[in-house]
């Protein structure tokens, strides 16, 4: 398996995968495919990793700025991630979020934050901190990672591409 950046010859096949990948999840309006275009088209995508398996396009992860009421500066969020069904559980998209999140790292970032499973993502360090919320989502899944000690305090808003729907 390849990590690599996204590159303009990758778009279609990453659109494939997000579409395969969110199908069938019922927390899924099927939107993901909208917002990382949406991303990309606004400049957005601050980290764009493409899995490769055999020069095929397996999976994918997203990371783009957010703003936190508090002021927090280079804070992240996660999402979407996408893992061709069949390629799911192999350690893919594991793959994609460590190659993220030190990417993110390297860069400066200070945090990352996600909406998904706390029980997938505390693997990597991820947990709900009350102080910081998203409105309009449960908290429970609702977690984020700072990389250092302290958690910013206040409303997390993610970049208005996540509101696209086609």
């Amino acid at each position: 398996m390849i990590l690599r950046e996204e590159t303009t010859a990758d778009i279609d096949a990453i659109t494939e995968v997000t579409i395969a990948a969110f199908k069938n999840l019922p927390v899924s309006n099927q939107t993901e495919q909208f917002i990382i275009k949406a991303l990309r088209s606004a400049d957005a995508l601050t980290i764009s990793l493409v899995a490769e398996i055999d020069e095929r396009v397996v999976g994918h992860i997203a990371f783009s700025p957010v703003v936190i009421s508090d002021g927090t500066k280079d804070w992240y969020g996660l999402g979407p991630i996408s893992v061709l069904p069949e390629y799911q559980k192999q350690g893919i998209g594991k793959s994609l979020i460590n190659e993220g999140l030190s990417l993110l790292k390297k860069m400066g970032g200070q945090g990352c934050a996600l909406v998904g499973d706390p029980n997938y993502y505390k693997r990597f360090g991820f947990k709900n901190f009350p102080e910081l919320v998203h409105e309009g989502i449960p908290q429970e899944v609702f977690v984020a990672l700072p990389f250092n000690e302290k958690a910013p305090q206040g409303t997390i808003e993610f970049h208005e591409s996540f509101l696209a729907t086609g």
